[in-house]
This record gives structure tokens, sequence and C-alpha cells, in this order.
């Protein structure tokens, strides 16, 4: 299994920069939506999901779900004034989407591995609702909404982040972080 290198650190905490300004903008997107999508507005959360699977997508390291996400909600926290609670947010989506990539061992790069790391850590994100309270729905209502925040997360961990990744190899953007030859990158396309 590879180990994350300073340089890897370094790259993975950029990524967790750049999610961190795009989800403190996109904070700004979902309260322009909320009142107009009342309930499809979670359609659009899976965006703070997608830090994680990404990082790890170009990286492919044990470790870099975890510390995009925490540098992300880091700087997201810091940006909206919103306190440890982000960060508390930012850990658990990190660590499930880590504890998915574990359970392949590390080797899987797909669209179907990406998607599974989002839905679970939506799942953590249920988790923490529910402690916080944010989840004192009726039955019905806790299905649709934390339903379409599954399907949410896939589409924008799986389908988005890889294909987004998928650009970066076809420009060589990524041989910078790690070479790729075509094997990997065929891997990639699977």
């Amino acid at each position: 299994m590879k180990k994350l290198k300073l340089t890897d650190v370094v790259v993975i905490m950029m990524i967790g920069i750049v999610f961190g300004v795009i989800m403190h903008f996109w904070n700004s997107l979902y309260d322009v939506i909320k009142p107009l999508l009342p309930t499809l507005r979670q359609l659009f959360y899976g965006m703070w999901f997608m830090v994680g699977p990404f990082a790890y997508l170009v990286v492919r390291k044990p470790g870099a779900a975890l510390i995009a996400s925490i540098a992300g909600a880091a700087l997201s926290s810091i940006l909206a004034s919103a306190g440890l609670e982000v960060l508390i947010y930012g850990f658990v989506q990190g660590l499930a989407a880590e504890l998915v990539f574990a359970s392949f061992r590390y080797k899987k790069h797909n669209l179907v591995v990406a998607g599974f790391a989002g839905v679970l850590s939506c799942l953590g994100s249920f988790m923490l609702d529910l402690g916080y309270g944010y989840a004192d729905l009726e039955t019905w209502a806790l299905i649709v909404k934390y339903g379409l925040r599954v399907i949410s997360a896939f589409i924008f961990t799986g389908i988005f982040a890889y294909y987004i990744v998928l650009a970066l190899e076809k420009t060589k953007v990524t041989s910078l972080v790690r070479p790729i030859d075509q094997k990997e990158f065929e891997q990639l396309q699977k």
C-alpha cells in the first residue's frame, strides 16, 4: 500500500481548500434554491460529500479522502464562521469515504466505488444530523429527504467527481501528482 508523501499531502490540502471555497459559495446557491425547491433542494446536497472521493480519485492513497474532507470543512467553517460542528461533519464524511476505499484495499478507483463513498458519507452525515436533532422529522419525510440526499451524493461523488478526474487524466494534469500509465487509465474507465 502506498503511503502519503509530502507532495501528496500538499495536493490533498489544495483540493480541500478549493472545495472549501466551492462549498462556501454552494451555501449561497443552496439558500437561493431552498424556498424555490423545498424538497428537491436535497438533490443539490451532494456537493458537500464530493471533496473526499474527488481527492482519493486524484491521489489514490489511504488518507486522501479524510484529509481533504477535513481541510475543505475547515476552510468552509472559517469562511462561514460556522464553528466546530462543520469540522465534525468533515471528519465523519471523510472517514466514511475512507472506509469504502479501504474495503476495496485502495485498489478500486471507479465511478461506483466513488459513488458508494459519497453515499456512506451521506449516511455518516445522517447519523450526525440525528445527534444534533436536525433529522427530527416524520419517518416518511426522513425517507424522502435522505433518499434524495443519497441520490445526490452518488451523482456528485460518483458521476461528477469521476468524470472530472477522468478529464484531468486525459489532459495529463494528474501526472504531476502521480505518473499514469495506460493500464491505470483503463482501470479508471472501468
